[in-house]
């Protein structure tokens, strides 16, 4: 079974929205597991988890020796999972590594707060650093939320229909098209007359245009990946 462990002093935030729609309904379940560790009853001395920084500073800093303490409690098989934590400096995460993940058994995630992490918890216990944007949050928990049901969502038989996951901005290197439903005119604004004509090769072509127009519109980074794979096939 496909599990997430969670080390976070606030364990009480969760599920959040791992509990509810598909996801909440697959953790029930039993489709995936969410395994918290509460970092707090794992004290070292004086019933403290964290220390003033050496050097000086703002903040408390997570020890290294409770870290130890609650990662021992990890079956051998639940220690081997990839082991993230967030941070600020970190890589930002794509779609492809929530895709890697949710074929593995799983994802160990580290939730900082205040001022952060010993050092030596990331070097020691291998944590590969990583950011789900530009922008600072008061700890790893809201973060964790959204890695974890972006790999649950892709699990087998979570989400009913496996062509909405196929068709996903991120998937390939392309947005996803505009999207409309009932009514046809709303407003003044009319649903596209090729979304409505029932001729599917023009759909996918109308379709295939807006993406590559909206791509090469909003994310120009995308857009510029995208070019340099056609022409890569193109040549072979």
């Amino acid at each position: 079974m496909w599990q997430a462990n969670v080390f976070t002093i606030f364990p009480m935030a969760f599920p959040g929205t791992l509990g509810v729609s598909l996801i909440g309904k697959a953790l029930e379940q039993q489709r995936w597991r969410l395994n918290l560790i509460d970092l707090k009853q794992f004290p070292v001395k004086s019933d403290r988890i964290d220390d003033k920084p050496y050097g000086g500073g703002a903040g408390m800093v997570l020890s290294p020796e409770v870290f130890a303490k609650a990662f021992d409690t990890l079956t051998p098989e639940q220690q081997n999972l990839r082991r993230i934590y967030f941070s600020p400096r970190g890589r930002q995460f794509t779609q492809q590594d929530l895709k890697n993940i949710s074929e593995t058994n799983g994802i160990t995630i580290l939730c900082g707060r205040y001022e952060g992490v010993d050092q030596r918890i990331i070097d020691y216990y291998q944590l590969e650093e990583v950011s789900i944007g530009d922008f600072v949050l008061m700890g790893g928990e809201v973060a964790a939320m959204a890695i974890i049901e972006g790999c649950v969502r892709l699990l087998p038989q979570v989400v009913g229909n496996s062509e909405s996951i196929a068709d996903d901005s991120f998937q390939g290197q392309l947005l996803e098209s505009d999207i409309y439903t009932q009514p046809a005119c709303f407003r003044g604004m009319t649903v596209p007359s090729v979304l409505q004509s029932g001729h599917h090769e023009r759909i996918s072509r109308f379709r295939l245009e807006q993406s590559q127009m909206l791509t090469r519109k909003l994310r120009p980074d995308l857009w510029g990946k995208y070019v340099e794979k056609q022409l890569r096939q193109a040549k072979d």
